[in-house]
């Protein structure tokens, strides 16, 4: 098996459930996996891009070292140019210098595909003619395929394609071939959209006196509208996914549910299940709809599964920053760990991704809280000055400073107004906090102090004047 990327951007989420679905058929086959990074697209390559296909395979588990490689396909080059001409020797290929214009104006149409005028003309090696495949005029190329079955294509239909650029240089579906060739590869999985390009492949395998592989392409990944993911309009990138807090267990099992489930009324599951019940004949050959709510869902549930000292160390890289993550809003020294420990619990119940513990624990660690304009035009009704001076006095009044006490003082307040406390607790969630929700008020106080709460309410209060 082998997973063959290009390093010309971010690790598309589509890529990674291939390389996944790749990673799992070698292992129940007893396989091999192989990476191959497919570098000869000079223009558009960078090295930080074959760094991001490494770290973003790390991240869903498969790491470096546990498989073979990553190869560079540039790397092999020799063996790419020698393929082109045994078959140019053997009479499978011909030189075409035929241009775009001289065949629509042949042909009388720019839709029509290259009407084969090269053919024998007996053209050497020159300086701007391509290296065309002869394609059979007769017969079928039947394509074996573990998800489509065997799906049939006229050889008559397609037409004399390009295996070579007039500088020499193979273009991808000759490098493609020759490099599953070179590498001993036997099962192909990889995206939908390269299906129409198999059966030119399967020919040059057969051109090339090799047994051509066992195909499987997998459902192409669409948006809500059912339009293919696209990196220019969609939110695609691995990457954006991770450093957003998502959990590499949680974005493993959803990319493995598009287009595949598990036994029984399940969807989120544990690794080993996928990898014992995960069967590639099995994949519907229908599109996948990646839908992030529903991932964003997934995650939840994932982040709740954990244990609280898991928990606080999953959340470690949004507390300090990282090369990829914005630092928070506080200074490293404001950081207190015992009070982010305590709340912890808390937090973790209510977000669905990791990104969101900053709004939900800044107040604890900033000199005031960030104010949100709109939380507070909403909370800061008419008698909420009077609530305010209220609730300053009887919490100052207070012999403890824990939670219940807290919140029955604030019930009595409100009482004492005709307010239920979820009226009377909203001004002050805004003064502590900033904003209209996040954990829960009276243990967020009790967190915070006696001192920063009061200090609070009393800046609140005239903000108000």
């Amino acid at each position: 098996m082998r997973f063959a990327p290009s390093p010309t951007g971010m690790f598309h989420v589509g890529g990674a459930r291939s390389a996944l679905q790749n990673w799992i058929y070698a292992k129940q086959q007893g396989g091999v996996f192989v990476l191959r990074i497919e570098d000869t697209d000079a223009a558009r390559n960078k090295p930080e891009w074959t760094e991001g296909i490494l770290s973003a395979l790390d991240w869903i588990g498969i790491e470096r070292g546990s498989y073979e490689g990553p190869y560079f396909q540039s790397e092999y080059a020799g063996e790419h140019r020698a393929a082109a001409a045994r078959l140019h020797e053997s009479g499978r290929a011909y030189y075409c210098d035929c241009t775009r214009e001289a065949v629509q104006a042949r042909t009388g149409s720019q839709y029509q595909g290259y009407d084969g005028f090269c053919r024998d003309r007996g053209l050497p090696a020159g300086e701007g003619r391509a290296l065309r495949f002869r394609t059979p005029d007769e017969g079928e190329t039947v394509v074996v395929d573990l998800i489509r079955g065997e799906p049939t294509f006229e050889n008559k239909l397609i037409e004399d394609f390009v295996i070579a650029r007039g500088d020499g240089s193979p273009v991808f579906l000759l490098a493609n071939v020759v490099d599953d060739m070179t590498m001993g590869i036997t099962h192909v999985v990889r995206a939908e959209e390269h299906l129409p390009n198999t059966p030119k492949q399967q020919l040059l395998w057969d051109a090339l006196g090799v047994k051509p592989p066992i195909w499987a392409h997998v459902p192409v990944v669409v948006n809500e509208k059912r339009q293919k993911l696209s990196k220019r309009r969609d939110k695609v990138a691995l990457e954006a996914f991770r450093d957003e807090g998502y959990l590499a267990s949680a974005m493993r099992n959803y990319l493995m549910l598009l287009g595949w489930a598990p036994s029984g009324d399940r969807e989120i599951v544990g690794w080993s299940v996928i990898e014992q019940e995960y069967r590639l004949e099995e994949v519907n050959p229908s599109p996948a709809f990646f839908d992030e709510k529903k991932l964003r869902a997934f995650n939840g549930e994932y982040i709740r599964a954990l244990g609280v000292e898991e928990f606080v160390e999953a959340c470690r890289p949004w507390l300090v920053g990282t090369g990829t993550i914005a630092p928070p809003p506080w200074q490293p020294d404001e950081f207190d760990a015992d009070a982010f420990a305590a709340v912890a619990p808390l937090a973790q119940t209510r977000i669905a991704v990791l990104s969101e513990i900053v709004p939900n624990v800044d107040f604890l660690f900033l000199a005031a809280p960030l104010v949100d304009e709109a939380a507070w035009a909403k909370a800061m009704k008419e008698g909420s000055a009077e609530l305010l001076d209220a609730a300053t006095a009887a919490f100052e009044a207070l012999e403890s400073w824990d939670a219940e006490t807290l919140k029955s003082t604030l019930e009595a307040v409100g009482a004492e107004r005709g307010l239920k406390l979820g009226k009377a607790q909203a001004p002050v969630r805004v003064a502590v906090t900033g904003r209209t929700v996040g954990l829960p008020l009276f243990e967020s106080l009790e967190v915070l102090g006696r001192e920063r709460t009061l200090s609070r309410l009393r800046a609140a209060r005239v903000r108000l004047f």
